[in-house]
């Protein structure tokens, strides 16, 4: 029973490890989206932190998303703080989804917590924006420049909460879901092999 248990943290730590350096490489290859300001880029990296949150419990998902933004740090262009942000909005999405389907392991339950998961990301990306980021932004760009790129796309949108409230909310809700639809797709087919039931 201690050579089975210790086994399964060795496996645990792997997979983490695994998920967390796809996760890396998948927040690498973010890209503008044509609807967005150049400066707000979409990726996929939730997509292992939600992985791991359905198939080895929260924990393991909020560690993922601690780890891939450790690593991006020492490559920020932001000084951290855009990683401080995509930390947090990635908890606040993989761990309801994760606490949730704990609980209540069905392929519904799956779905509606990960669609509370990225209401929760949009929500919350509100504040994070509002409070930490684009004051820290405003110290390299002017808040008009970074209004205008808004306006560029939506001339009528005015001030920066009604740019966040007009476009970084339900960017952020469509990337949790684009999230979600990816988990979906692949999770019944992966997660043997991640849970070691292959």
């Amino acid at each position: 029973m201690k050579e089975h248990t210790q086994v399964n943290k060795v496996r645990y730590i792997v997979v983490v490890g695994i998920l967390s350096a796809i996760s890396t490489v998948l927040m690498m290859l973010s890209f503008s989206v044509p609807f967005m300001p150049s400066f707000i880029k979409m990726d996929f990296s939730e997509l292992p932190a939600l992985l791991a949150s359905f198939s080895l419990g929260p924990l393991a998902g909020v560690l993922v998303c601690l780890i891939k933004n450790l690593i991006n740090v020492t490559m920020t262009t932001t000084g951290g703080v855009g990683e401080l942000s995509n930390f947090i909005l990635g908890t606040a999405f993989v761990l309801p989804a994760g606490l949730i389907y704990c609980k209540y392991k069905t392929r519904k339950s799956a779905l509606l917590a990960a669609l509370l998961g990225a209401v929760a990301m949009g929500s919350i990306s509100i504040l994070t924006n509002y409070f930490l980021i684009y004051p820290i932004y405003t110290k390299i760009m002017p808040i008009d420049v970074i209004i205008k790129a808004y306006q560029a796309i939506l001339p009528s949108v005015d001030g920066l909460l009604g740019c966040l409230l007009t476009f970084n909310l339900p960017f952020t809700v469509l990337k949790g879901l684009a999230n979600t639809l990816l988990t979906f797709l692949i999770y019944k087919r992966i997660s043997p092999l991640i849970k070691g039931k292959h």
